[in-house]
């Protein structure tokens, strides 16, 4: 045929139940996979489990066949954005309690999409551990029963979830609401099944009032300061950003 067809398999589905905003999702993630987008043109679906049509350009049928014949995704073979595009629609048919298929003009399977069959990631086994640091934010909350009270820090990102001794509580106290703290101490690290670090207790030992001038002021300061090299800093907010938090330090 001199415009070759491919059927995307949908076991999941009709056309008369596809949602249109979803079928959408899926046309979008299969140009990107097919590649040569001004050149692979939707026809039709076909009833039965959904099955979405393209027909390629001529011209364009050998890039777009050695493209998806080059495509490996199980040994992250192939081009960058045919990757992301397989992935995006595995994720989508995952979603959908469904799987998927990309056929050639004879009906053989090109590529395969487990969606609801890929296997499922396992938890990783990684045990909590303690690691001194320190924290910065706002005190918005404080107190509660027993000898070691909540402490709540609000800086940009979150709300940190801290503790403190009812000693320690009495001297934070007096900043609720106030300038930002910087608190000391150390705090209990657990990974969670993705291997992202969560930080889920964090103790205080001692603290510190920050100065919330605003960053002009603090400049300011500090280019009158003799000797200072402020003056030729490029980029003055990294800079303090970095003498203020350090590197692999918590914050």
């Amino acid at each position: 045929m001199d415009q070759p067809e491919y059927r995307f398999k949908i076991d999941a589905f009709t056309p008369e139940t596809f949602p249109m905003a979803r079928l959408a999702d899926y046309m979008g993630d299969l140009a990107v996979l097919l590649g040569e987008q001004e050149h692979v043109h939707f026809v039709r679906l076909e009833p039965g489990s959904t099955v979405l049509v393209q027909r390629i350009d001529r011209e364009s049928a050998p890039r777009v066949r050695d493209r998806i014949r080059a495509l490996r995704p199980s040994e992250g073979q192939g081009a960058g954005d045919a990757l992301s595009a397989f992935k995006a629609i595995d994720r989508r048919l995952a979603e959908d309690n469904a799987t998927g298929e990309l056929c050639g003009d004879g009906g053989a399977q090109i590529i395969r999409f487990p969606g609801r069959e890929q296997p499922q990631p396992q938890p990783l086994t990684f045990g909590a551990f303690r690691q001194p640091g320190r924290l910065d934010g706002v005190l918005i909350r404080l107190g509660g029963m027993g000898e070691t009270v909540p402490v709540h820090l609000e800086d940009e990102c979150a709300v940190h979830h801290c503790f403190a001794t009812r000693e320690m509580a009495r001297r934070l106290a007096r900043h609720l609401y106030e300038a930002p703290l910087r608190v000391h101490g150390a705090g209990r690290w657990e990974r969670d099944a993705e291997g992202a670090w969560q930080l889920k207790r964090f103790d205080i030992a001692d603290f510190e009032t920050l100065d919330d001038s605003p960053l002009g002021v603090v400049l300011a300061r500090l280019r009158r300061v003799p000797g200072s090299d402020w003056r030729a800093v490029d980029d003055p907010y990294a800079e303090l950003q970095q003498l203020r938090h350090g590197p692999g330090e918590v914050h």
